[in-house]
């Protein structure tokens, strides 16, 4: 039971000083990072920005990148474009030119409205998944009327 207790002590100072590496190094950065929209709660339209590290657009690759806005229901309400192209976020190959030390920035932005409508989304809890070369990231928002 003591060698038990020990066990546990020592598994439990590793996780506190940062996890499955080495101590004293820091993890390496997220190769993508999904943000809170802004503003939160909304009403009538939001941004959403997320990055995307430089890693993975080395050797010329482009990343595919969906962003959608699902309700509490998981049904479909929209999909948002992105700034600066005004193209929807449906499966769009990003490109970009990072630096060494910067992740590139990208932002969407929802105007609040469902899907090709101008009927504007009801006031509640919306789920917004960004999905980049298949990998999944979820947070959720409101909107306040």
């Amino acid at each position: 039971m003591k060698l038990y207790a020990w066990a546990v002590l020592f598994a439990g100072l590793g996780l506190l000083a940062g996890g499955g590496g080495v101590l004293g190094q820091s993890p390496a950065p997220p190769l993508v990072e999904l943000r809170q929209n802004y503003p939160n709660p909304f009403n009538p339209a939001t941004t959403i920005p997320f990055t995307l590290s430089g890693d993975l657009f080395a050797n010329g690759h482009r990343p595919r990148v969906s962003l959608k806005i699902y309700n509490v229901l998981a049904q479909l309400v929209a999909v948002p474009i992105l700034q600066g192209t005004g193209e929807k976020l449906q499966d769009l190959e990003l490109t970009c030119t990072p630096s060494a030390s910067e992740p590139c920035a990208f932002s969407a932005y929802w105007n609040g409205n469902v899907l090709d409508t101008d009927k504007e989304a009801s006031s509640g809890v919306y789920i917004y998944q960004l999905v980049v070369d298949g990998r999944r990231f979820t947070k959720k928002m409101i909107i306040m009327k």
